[in-house]
């Protein structure tokens, strides 16, 4: 049987056949261009001899039109070739994914990001070096909203073995994904899928009467700029400008409210098109993936319609052609246009633009779970709060470097109370823990060698942090948190709760006594968890709470006055603790860490 192509190989082949074919095609266009440089020269040479002969001046048109011909072969060539660069980049891209080369390189989405909720800043959702950064490969701002959404919410049982079997499909799927990196660059500066749907719902704006009255100003100024023209009189000429610059003033706010979007929004809608095109093409057995084509039947032609109504508007940018169109009412005859195209089609954008992101963002799962063929979709199951990972790592981390664990929460164990020492570890599982989750609950594949997981809620305090501006302690902040979690809690869904150094705002005897009712309150409402925490006195509560809890650590070597962690998880409560040779070791006179009794 054959084996199967790594998908670096798969990377690195088709990058190979991209760069040899830019450079055949540049080898080619070279030659062409120096056909037109020739040429070039031959026609200024053509037209001085003949200047100062009897040759014909005709005959300069025979080189400039070998110029011309090699000018737009060239043009041809050019585009050819800027595609085809944008193949060979996203396969590195890939490569660089592949390689941990890929932090600050893509698209971060700090615009997704919420102060407020409950795990994504805690879990590097976004910014440099985050879940999104890594996952976001889609070509339109839509996409980007649906995959941040996906992160951001977890979806349901049903939706999420839907996205599964689609990511499945997509996976192998390389040229769909080359052909839409083919498109062109993301389209950041285009506008957001809220603003397009909500100028597509928005009511008409120019009635019956503003329309007749451009009509028959624009036939009024052509027939008057005629006579005009023709010196036979300027008068009505005059009058028809004058008729035109009152129209505008009645009417351009509202033209301009019709058109104002569109004016911003030809490159993202160029791209939509092309992307609504080449997804119509593609054939899918999914079943989600099949009714998503089905809801983008005829969208192409719409959008392409619609693209080319704003380039339309765009196409008197010159400040020459625009006095001209001005005098015709151009603006106000492609404001009709895309006035009519909104009424007859503006209440379909909302479900092409949801349609488009849900497949581009199923692709860019696609694409994580093809370049990590290690990684396995979860099984999600339904019943009682339970999250079992085998072998758990965390997926923003080097594979080279990363330590896997197994971590168990359900029936034998509700809660796991995480001692260790300063950067044994503690906040990585917690991340891992938490990243894994939000993968899996977003229907992607997780880093581990099994994850099995019910239907679950996330919430973090992992970065709670202090506000000068609003007056709020990091312990106030913490119980803020805390006090949304156990809401959550209380709801549809149970909650996985990562709380880390829980109550460290406050004394020990009441962090550990606040401690153990927040989580036997966590436990009565059914949720699971872990929590972290430097105070030994914490781990008791595992024996207040019955079996419902479980001690672990994560241990530390002094080795030749080097702390050295393995940043392997163990049974039980730490035994030890690195708070003085860590001071020690950066130059703190703590000596062996006893006070001298003569000062």
């Amino acid at each position: 049987m054959e084996q199967p192509v790594s998908p670096r190989t798969e990377y690195e082949r088709r990058r190979a056949g991209k760069q040899r074919e830019i450079d055949r095609l540049r080898g080619t266009d070279d030659r062409v261009g120096s056909v037109g440089l020739w040429s070039a020269s031959a026609a200024v040479a053509v037209g001085i001899v003949s200047f100062f002969s009897a040759l014909p001046g005709v005959w300069v048109l025979l080189p400039l039109a070998v110029m011309i011909a090699a000018r737009m072969v060239h043009l041809r060539y050019e585009a050819a070739i800027g595609i085809l660069q944008s193949a060979a980049s996203h396969y590195d891209r890939g490569l660089a994914r592949m390689d941990d080369r890929w932090v600050g390189q893509g698209r971060q989405g700090r615009e997704f990001e919420s102060a407020d909720h409950p795990y994504a800043g805690d879990l590097d959702l976004f910014g440099r070096g985050s879940l999104f950064e890594l996952l976001c490969t889609v070509r339109t701002r839509a996409g980007e909203k649906t995959l941040a959404r996906w992160l951001l919410s977890p979806g349901s049982p049903s939706e999420i073995r839907e996205r599964q079997i689609s990511v499945r499909e997509l996976r192998e799927r390389l040229d769909l994904r080359e052909d839409l990196a083919r498109l062109g660059d993301d389209a950041e500066a285009g506008v957001r899928p809220e603003e397009l749907t909500a100028w597509g719902a928005s009511p008409p704006e120019l009635g019956p009467g503003v329309r007749l009255a451009a009509r028959l100003l624009t036939a009024a100024s052509i027939a008057t700029l005629a006579l005009f023209l023709l010196g036979i009189t300027a008068y009505p000429f005059a009058a028809a400008v004058l008729s035109i610059l009152m129209f505008n003033w009645r009417v351009s706010g509202r033209i301009s409210r019709v058109t104002e979007l569109g004016e911003r929004a030809e490159r993202e809608l160029d791209l939509l098109a092309k992307v609504l095109r080449r997804l119509g093409t593609e054939p899918f057995t999914a079943p989600r993936l099949q009714s998503l084509q089905n809801s983008l039947r005829d969208a192409a032609g719409h959008v392409e319609r619609l693209a080319r109504l704003v380039q339309r508007l765009q196409s008197v940018r010159n400040e020459l052609i625009r006095a001209v169109a001005g005098l015709v009412l151009w603006k106000a005859h492609c404001a009709f246009a895309l006035e009519d195209w909104r009424t007859l089609r503006g209440k379909d954008i909302a479900g092409w633009l949801d349609a488009v992101g849900e497949v581009q963002a199923l692709n860019a799962l696609a694409m994580y779970a093809y370049e990590n063929p290690d990684d396995p979709f979860p099984d999600i199951v339904e019943g009682a709060a339970r999250f079992e990972g085998e072998q758990l790592g965390h997926p923003l981390l080097p594979r080279r470097t990363c330590v896997r664990n197994d971590v168990r929460l359900g029936e034998g164990s509700r809660v796991l109370i995480v001692s260790g020492s300063n950067m044994s570890g503690k906040s990585t599982l917690l991340r891992t823990i938490g990243a894994n989750a939000a993968l899996a609950l977003a229907g992607g594949p997780v880093r581990a060698r099994r994850v099995v997981l019910s239907p679950l809620a996330l919430g973090a305090t992992i970065r709670v942090q202090d506000s000068l501006q609003a007056g709020m302690s990091r312990f106030y902040a913490e119980i803020n948190r805390i006090k949304q979690l156990m809401e959550m809690a209380a709801g549809g869904r149970p909650l996985l709760f990562l709380l880390e150094e829980v109550l460290a705002g406050t004394n020990s005897r009441d962090r550990k006594t606040g401690a153990e009712l927040l989580l036997r309150e966590f436990i009565r409402r059914g949720a699971i968890g872990l929590v972290t925490t430097h105070d030994l006195a914490l781990a008791g509560a595992a024996d207040t709470l019955g079996g419902t809890a479980t001690n672990v650590h994560f241990e530390d070597q002094l080795v030749d006055g080097k702390l050295h962690f393995d940043y392997i998880l163990r049974p039980g409560v730490v035994t030890r603790s690195n708070a003085l040779a860590l001071m020690k070791a950066i130059g703190l006179p703590v000596g062996n860490g006893s006070p001298d009794p003569s000062r």
